[in-house]
């Protein structure tokens, strides 16, 4: 089947032919996320629930909510989002004392339908108060491993590629990945003040030597996507995982900085057959700073998107209280793909959305 038939009318998959040939795979995601709250439980994690109607969504740049309006007893509109992740919530609940938790979300994020995007999917995130985000990534290995074994595999496959889920990841630095598979010295570019901006022209210089088409108005941020999109991510997860580590702070915006080097931050992502599958961070607490990058987010979505979105003033007066905390979100039904050989996300829903074709 054609991808775009997928897209064209999701009505299609409710015949008899087409639910039965998908029905494996949707029971193939039954038995995974069974496996995976058992997963969980066995370490101690509390399964929480936290509301999809928030009044932030998520404040970074290029993730697009669903807005809609609260109606009160005297009938006044109060704008609400539904979330583009469980995150603010789950960062409330450590806060006010949970250690170890866990919620498969359902989530929701507009201007996304492609092969590995559905603008209703569903994240597992979870996190680990007083451990170190390295714990994650032993958690991300764990989950590859279960998830095999939950749905009868010994082979993650996307399309061409293929990773073994029971090998032990490959771990990247982003600045090795950019050396390694672009030629670029991608900390040149990054000045050692952490409130300096980078330098945008050194990178565009360094991606246009490397065959990387960039335009005028495209920032330090938007060229560093260009390369990791074009060079590097397609490259990640063949043969075994690979845990891309230390992104530049600059494009981590909810995470700590790294003891080690302030340009760089605790953010990782998890990589299986070149499908982005998790994104985990040593969470940072700090409000000032977390204000600060929030309104650098918004000012950028402002200027791209000419929208922004309001900041969790709850959440931001909470992270003072708290502890030290890893935390991580992982696309369920993209793992569910990878263990089942799907090769469009529409394959493993039970239900994709509808949406009436446009009109003239």
């Amino acid at each position: 089947m054609a991808e775009t038939d997928f897209i064209a009318d999701s009505r299609a998959f409710f015949t008899h032919e087409a639910h039965g040939r998908r029905r494996p795979r949707l029971l193939a995601r039954q038995s995974i996320t069974a496996r995976l709250r058992a997963f969980f439980a066995e370490r101690g994690f509390i399964e929480v629930e936290t509301p999809a109607l928030q009044t932030s969504p998520g404040n970074e740049a290029h993730l697009h909510a669903f807005a809609t309006h609260f109606l009160d007893g005297g009938l006044a509109r109060r704008p609400l989002y539904l979330h583009t992740s469980p995150e603010f919530a789950c960062k409330k609940l450590v806060a006010a004392g949970e250690t170890h938790i866990v919620n498969f979300a359902r989530v929701y994020r507009n201007r996304e339908r492609s092969p590995l995007h559905h603008p209703e999917f569903t994240l597992v995130e979870w996190y680990r108060a007083d451990e170190p985000y390295d714990t994650l990534m032993a958690d991300c290995a764990a989950i590859l491993r279960a998830a095999a074994e939950a749905a009868g595999t010994t082979r993650l496959r996307f399309r061409s590629a293929e990773a073994d889920p029971f090998a032990e990841p490959q771990r990247l630095t982003v600045a090795d990945a950019f050396r390694h598979y672009a030629g670029i010295d991608l900390l040149a570019t990054i000045p050692d003040d952490p409130l300096a901006p980078p330098d945008r022209d050194a990178l565009a210089a360094a991606a246009g030597a490397a065959g990387i088409r960039i335009v005028a108005d495209d920032t330090w941020s938007d060229i560093f996507s260009h390369v990791l999109n074009q060079r590097i991510e397609p490259h990640l997860g063949h043969g075994r995982a690979t845990v891309l580590d230390a992104y530049p702070a600059h494009e981590a915006a909810l995470a700590r900085r790294s003891p080690a080097d302030p340009r760089l931050s605790e953010r990782f992502e998890l990589f299986v057959c070149g499908v982005e599958l998790a994104n985990g961070f040593g969470e940072l607490t700090d409000p000032v700073e977390q204000r600060r990058r929030f309104m650098l987010e918004m000012d950028e979505k402002q200027r791209v998107y000419g929208e922004r979105y309001p900041l969790d003033e709850a959440l931001l007066a909470l992270l003072p209280a708290m502890p030290p905390t890893s935390g991580i979100a992982l696309g369920l039904d993209r793992l569910v793909m990878l263990a089942t050989d799907a090769r469009h996300i529409e394959e493993v829903l039970w239900a994709p959305l509808s949406i009436p074709q446009a009109t003239a």
